[in-house]
């Protein structure tokens, strides 16, 4: 690219050399250096743009929370013990269990692909927002990645608080926000065949 290009003359670029990601447009997630910088950005030499498909929607603690994937089972337990404390006056918690229809379908199992360094960065993010707008909300977020059978964990999350409306308000920040922004997909293995859900716009 000639110097001072900018993403969006990236994006125009392989839109003009690759017709499937013009189809997209509006819709691709597109990353720079894993971040999601506005399309004026300027781009350099070696910077990495990815373009990520719609999602479906992922340390120690920090920004009052923790957030991480993982290819083995989900353990409410362990995301208990990041937030637990004597002032948890309300702890909420959350499970998004694979369910064994969609669409009228029978579905046999899922899989989850992650962009995963950005995608636990996004996880963090959510966490650092939980903090701002709720100050005493302490958060834990995990995702499975890889095959899942029915019944499975694929996502939980747990808030704590003083008091149970701060950490119901997070909960449901937290579950609404990862759908929308974390690069997470599902692939959904039903009676029709195999195919990838656009959960999101």
């Amino acid at each position: 690219m000639p110097e001072g290009s900018t993403l969006g003359d990236v994006v125009s670029l392989a839109e003009g050399e690759m017709p499937e990601i013009a189809r997209y447009r509006g819709r691709l997630l597109v990353s720079l250096n894993e971040d999601r910088p506005d399309m004026h950005t300027r781009v350099s030499d070696g910077d990495e743009v990815a373009f990520l498909p719609p999602m479906s929607g992922g340390s120690g603690r920090g920004d009052g929370g923790r957030a991480w994937l993982q290819a083995s089972p989900l353990s409410m337990d362990a995301l208990l013990r990041e937030v637990e404390g004597d002032d948890a006056g309300g702890v909420v918690t959350f499970t998004g269990n694979v369910r064994n229809h969609s669409r009228g379908q029978a579905i046999d199992h899922l899989e989850y692909e992650a962009y995963e360094p950005m995608a636990e960065k996004e996880m963090r993010k959510i966490a650092s927002q939980v903090s701002e707008r709720w100050p005493e909300v302490r958060l834990a977020i995990a995702h499975r990645v890889g095959r899942l059978e029915i019944g499975d964990a694929a996502v939980m999350i747990a808030a704590a608080a003083p008091h149970r409306g701060e950490a119901f308000d997070a909960c449901r920040y937290a579950i609404d926000t990862l759908k929308q922004t974390v690069p997470i997909w599902k692939k959904e293995f039903a009676e029709s065949g195999t195919y990838w859900v656009e959960e999101n716009p």
